[in-house]
């Protein structure tokens, strides 16, 4: 994990928001009782059989989490059909304000991702410590099929996060100018993310790229008319 510094008049953030989220440790997992421990096992039958007996279907472990979380940790996709099946709430937040759906956006775990969202999860919800979304988290990251995803499932494209940044800026002020963050700028330009908007210092995404280097995204963005 790296911690954030500032460089070039730039705040540079490594990884921050898969360094912020907290997966369970082993030695919380070992702990798990009840439906946190079937949701992180993926038993359904355990899951089914605690619904049954009325057990809290949204209880929180000691970071917040809630099984709904424990299971998108562990892509234990069953056990979140049936929690969801049994009335468990698909949006809540953990203690450091991650929901299933940026939980899944961050690990890259399209699969999962697509099971919240086809089951009712928002793509949409301002989420951790940065006041961001799960599409701006999976932009930082060149997570381009979840970006896709997230797209197609309404996230707002032009939410700026309290770094004031986009999820367009991420891709690239936080990218490498690989092939899967240009994947995901253009994933962002079609869908006609704003790629006017600029960061503290009064950059656009296409200033962003020009200045590191970036040749591939400042064709894509100049073709797409960014200034």
């Amino acid at each position: 994990m790296l911690a954030f510094i500032f460089a070039s008049g730039l705040l540079a953030v490594g990884m921050a928001p898969a360094s912020a989220q907290l997966a369970p440790s082993a030695a919380e997992s070992a702990q798990y009782k009840g439906l946190h421990a079937a949701a992180h096992a993926g038993s359904i039958t355990d899951i089914e059989k605690l619904a049954s007996a009325k057990a809290d279907l949204n209880a929180r472990d000691g970071n917040g989490r809630t099984a709904l979380h424990v299971a998108t940790f562990a892509r234990q996709r069953g056990a979140i059909h049936a929690l969801v099946k049994a009335g468990a709430a698909l949006n809540l937040l953990d203690k450091d304000r991650y929901d299933a759906v940026t939980i899944a956006a961050v690990a890259d775990d399209e699969e999962t991702l697509k099971v919240l969202l086809s089951l009712g999860a928002s793509a949409k919800q301002v989420t951790s410590r940065y006041d961001g979304t799960a599409l701006i988290a999976a932009a930082h990251l060149g997570h381009d099929g979840v970006v896709r995803q997230l797209i197609a499932a309404g996230a707002p494209l032009d939410h700026v996060n309290n770094l004031h940044w986009t999820a367009a800026n991420e891709a690239v002020v936080l990218g490498d100018g690989g092939p899967r963050h240009q994947k995901t700028l253009e994933a962002l330009i079609a869908a006609r993310a704003n790629l006017q908007l600029t960061d503290r210092q009064g950059n656009t995404p296409l200033q962003l790229a020009k200045s590191r280097g970036y040749t591939e995204m400042v064709k894509m963005l100049e073709k797409a008319g960014a200034r």
